[in-house]
């Protein structure tokens, strides 16, 4: 028996058997929309592809980020608008307060409405939520929003404290006694509140009278001792005391305010 080789038939079936793998990719491309389907097709431009297709995965969850982000600050704008109609509110209520128009009576009612909207400006603070986590009552600090595909691409927010103590660029202060009524008497009566003061290096405390002829004398101690008085009396509805040796913020010590009522006569 003898075999001979068909050179070029083998030939023509390598060739056709390359055509067909050829059209097979061709296809392949043509159905999927893609240069690299595997990695045999570009091995280095199909790492490239995968590391931008991330980056692009990465973006559109950034994008999501950022819009939830812009849903929370509206959230925080939509209650800080009705706090600033409040505060609005009370300062109309403090500039009615201040005429000699009104008696003690006047006053007290509307001390009244007073109080209730601060109630209401300690509802909105501790209230005010976003996803569970609450905005207004000083909790949301250093809150990172990340709006970016790689690491570090972040916004970092912080809300400051809305509540009715909590003025901003000051200190809070807690009297251990209060006083509802003061009935000045023959020859003087002074008060003296006892509390603490802890807020920022230079505090300031504003006293006012609401009712009719008061002539105070005020002065005020960080120490308990050492008073620092005013040069005179006043008569004015309210006066504002600076701390020029008040605590820093991480102390807090004791304050003293003293009213020295003038003398009848």
């Amino acid at each position: 028996m003898r075999i001979n080789n068909n050179l070029m038939a083998m030939n023509s079936h390598r060739q056709l058997s390359i055509n067909q793998s050829n059209a097979s990719k061709s296809m392949e491309r043509l159905s999927s929309g893609m240069r690299i389907n595997r990695a045999g097709d570009d091995a280095a431009g199909l790492a490239i592809s995968e590391k931008m297709r991330g980056q692009i995965r990465g973006l559109k969850q950034a994008q999501r980020n950022a819009q939830d982000g812009i849903s929370l600050i509206q959230t925080a704008e939509g209650a800080l608008n009705e706090t600033h109609a409040i505060l609005q509110r009370m300062r109309e209520l403090a500039v009615q307060a201040a005429s000699d128009t009104n008696i003690g009576v006047d006053r007290s009612e509307i001390q009244k409405e007073m109080n209730e909207l601060i109630d209401e400006l300690d509802r909105i603070a501790n209230q005010t939520q976003f996803n569970e986590q609450n905005l207004l009552d000083g909790t949301f600090t250093d809150k990172k929003f990340h709006i970016g595909a790689n690491a570090s691409q972040d916004i970092t927010l912080s809300i400051a404290s809305m509540k009715s103590g909590a003025a901003a660029g000051g200190g809070t202060g807690t009297p251990a006694t209060s006083f509802s009524d003061y009935t000045q008497q023959v020859g003087g009566k002074d008060i003296t509140l006892n509390g603490e003061y802890s807020g920022a290096d230079d505090g300031s405390l504003f006293l006012q009278s609401v009712a009719d002829g008061e002539n105070f004398k005020y002065q005020y101690s960080t120490d308990g001792s050492n008073w620092q008085d005013l040069s005179t009396d006043t008569t004015v509805l309210g006066i504002t005391l600076t701390f020029s040796d008040a605590p820093t913020e991480a102390t807090t010590e004791p304050v003293e305010i003293e009213l020295k009522a003038a003398v009848a006569g």
